[in-house]
Order: structure tokens, then C-alpha cells, then sequence
């Protein structure tokens, strides 16, 4: 009898895996019906494998992070390797709006702080490629405007924000083609953490914590995650 079920377990589990590796990969064909998925492929998709190369790294990704940066206005990309993430690349802001702090409502122009992950592919954005971001989250609904908290956060291309991350369309072609890899390769959830600067930097903690005192409790609280 156990053998049977560990049969029927093992059955089910390679149907399983079959259907994944299957969704995966229409995914990335679904991305590739658009024009600007198969230019970012053209375009990127050697260069990319060869800096991964240049690092270390194996190519494709099977796992990436982003982490973002708000004083320094950078978005740095991570991969990992077995059990550790490596840093792969660090991409400059070509705009953002707003100031430190948690975005908290609708129109405040601000790019939220937390913990956050990719939640949409826009292969026809308005501004070139766009990967949106889950907020708000469950912090954030805790705490911002119960009625009118905002969303439709994005990474993307050009360069003008409001409320969003902007790094150019041309930079925007590698991480969303990076994203689109990982998400082929199995990542179902890619994290987006976002910071107000180095959490860890004491110096920036105490002028920050002077400059905007109700953020404090906030920016504490994501220094374990930092």
C-alpha cells in the first residue's frame, strides 16, 4: 500500500513539475509576442550573458532580487547562487518624485518603502517596459489613506515618475529581460525591497531620523531586512 502511494506521489509530482516547466515557458513566449520583449531579447539578451560570465554567474538567472536605494537613486540587481545573492549590477535612477519616506495616499508623488515584490510584466507600458510592484501591502494598508492609498507602482522606462522608479528605456530592456528570465526559469515571486538610504550607515540613520522623525519606527523596522 505505501508503495503505491509513494508511486501515485512521485506520479503526481513530475505531472506537477511538467506543468510548471510548461507554464514558464509560455510565459516567455507569451512576453515575446510583443515588439519591445523581442527588442530587449535582440539587443541584450548576448551582452547580458556575457557580463554574467564576466561575474561569475550563470546565465540564465533562476533567481534575481532587486533592491532599491532612494538617496543614492539606484537600483541594484542581484542574483543567486546556491544559497547566496551576488551582486550583479547597480542601475542609476533617470528620474524619481517625491521625498524620504513611505508613500502613504494617492497623488503624494512618493516611491513607497518596504517590502515588496514584482507583481506584473507590462510589455506595452506607456513608458517602454514597466514591472509593477505589489503595493500596496499589507503594512501599507495598514497605515495609508484607507480609501485612496495609491498604486500602479512601477519600475520602468523613460524618464519622468511620479511615484515610480524611472532608469531609461534603454536600462529598463535589461532588467525586465532579466525578470522575464527568472520568471521563465520557475521564480514566481521576484522581491522588490525598497529603502530610504543604506539602513545600516549610522551616520545617514541619525540625519534622516532628525530631518523626518515620524519615519523613524518605519526605517527601524527594516533594518533587519536591509
Amino acid at each position: 500500500m505505501f508503495k503505491v502511494i509513494y508511486i501515485q506521489a512521485f506520479i503526481f509530482g513530475a505531472i506537477l513539475l511538467s506543468s510548471c516547466i510548461m507554464l514558464a515557458q509560455n510565459f516567455e513566449n507569451d512576453q515575446l509576442r510583443y515588439q519591445r520583449v523581442r527588442t530587449a531579447k535582440a539587443e541584450k539578451d548576448l551582452q547580458l550573458k556575457n557580463e554574467f560570465q564576466q561575474c561569475g554567474l550563470n546565465y540564465p538567472p533562476q533567481n534575481i532580487f532587486i533592491k532599491i536605494i532612494k538617496d543614492d537613486e539606484l537600483l541594484e540587481l542581484y542574483v543567486k547562487e546556491g544559497s547566496d545573492y551576488q551582486l550583479f549590477k547597480t542601475y542609476p535612477f533617470c528620474a524619481a518624485s517625491g521625498t524620504l519616506g513611505p508613500k502613504r495616499k494617492e497623488g503624494d508623488l512618493q516611491v513607497p518603502e518596504g517590502i515588496y515584490y514584482i507583481d506584473r510584466f507590462n510589455p506595452a507600458s506607456n513608458f517602454y517596459l514597466s514591472l509593477g510592484i505589489n503595493y500596496p501591502n499589507k503594512q501599507d494598508k495598514k497605515w495609508s489613506d484607507p480609501k485612496k492609498p495609491g498604486g500602479d507602482i512601477f519600475i520602468h522606462g523613460n524618464c519622468v515618475s511620479i511615484g515610480c522608479v524611472a532608469i531609461t528605456d534603454n536600462l529598463i530592456k535589461e532588467v525586465y529581460w532579466l525578470a522575464v528570465k527568472a520568471k521563465a526559469a520557475g521564480q514566481q515571486k521576484i522581491p522588490v525591497h525598497i529603502f530610504p538610504f543604506e539602513l545600516t550607515n549610522t551616520l545617514k540613520m541619525k540625519k534622516y531620523a532628525q530631518q523626518y522623525p515620524q519615519h523613524q519606527s518605519l526605517w527601524q523596522s527594516l533594518v533587519e531586512s536591509f
